[in-house]
């Protein structure tokens, strides 16, 4: 499998950067990983980052290619909720630290995803959106029920309100887990936090499936860009990407 891969984390205008992405490639898999670490949240920043942790060490402990891609992805993030609620045990309720997550596995010419909140999962083809996650919050149910725009999710008054995430209760939260995506060559798949989606426009971030040999270049650009377009407020801005080239 040939495939190009970047990451990026970005501190925007905030004092700590809470995000944490990865790109893990084992054996014949590729998996990305962007958490976003709850913003107002005490420990942000360690939720993110021991997210990463347990996942990574679920990838590295599976065979490879990944036998049950849905099953590994269920199980790796009730893994790392498990691990955000223990970290908490002691935190009272409202500063236990919680994260959104988005995972995105490739291998065998498919990819799969698994996301909850609003950390994002894009799939872009032929310089264009073929598909995308729809985010676990209010604004998104709005946006599906057709009362506000595409253009309005990243300035909605209610976009920072999501629905489900990891930690804080000991109830594993909602979770959407795809079944597989057939790729074609220059297919380009992408995990990214919100303060990257949010500032950037879906033909914007298409253009990373150009055949510019740049491809880290490309995606560095582009979350400069989301930091410059929500500036003087960009959140932390972080993604990770993937294009396959067959």
């Amino acid at each position: 499998m040939k495939v190009d891969v970047a990451h990026i984390s970005l501190l925007g205008n905030r004092e700590e950067n809470q995000d944490r992405v990865s790109v893990l490639t084992g054996d014949k898999s590729t998996l990305l990983i962007a958490i976003d670490g709850m913003g107002g949240h005490a420990g942000g920043a360690e939720a993110a980052r021991l997210c990463v942790e347990v996942i990574t060490n679920e990838f590295e402990a599976a065979g490879h290619p990944v036998f049950d891609p849905q099953g590994f992805m269920h199980h790796a993030i009730g893994k790392a909720h498990a691990a955000l609620v223990n970290l908490g045990t002691q935190i009272s309720v409202e500063a236990r630290p919680r994260a959104t997550c988005a995972l995105c596995l490739v291998q065998d010419g498919y990819a799969y995803w698994a996301h909850v909140g609003d950390s994002r999962i894009y799939h872009f083809r032929n310089l264009g959106l073929h598909e995308r996650s729809r985010d676990h919050s209010h604004v998104e149910v709005l946006l599906q029920e057709g009362l506000i725009t595409e253009e309005e999710v990243s300035t909605h008054p209610m976009r920072n309100f999501v629905e489900c995430c990891l930690g804080g209760d000991l109830a594993l939260p909602s979770m959407t887990i795809t079944s597989y995506k057939r790729l074609t060559q220059g297919d380009v798949m992408l995990v990214c936090s919100d303060g990257f989606w949010s500032g950037l426009s879906n033909e914007q971030m298409a253009t990373l499936t150009t055949s510019d040999a740049a491809f880290a270049k490309h995606l560095e650009k582009l979350g400069e860009r989301a930091v410059k377009v929500t500036a003087p407020h960009s959140d932390n801005t972080s993604a990770a990407a993937l294009r396959y080239a067959g």
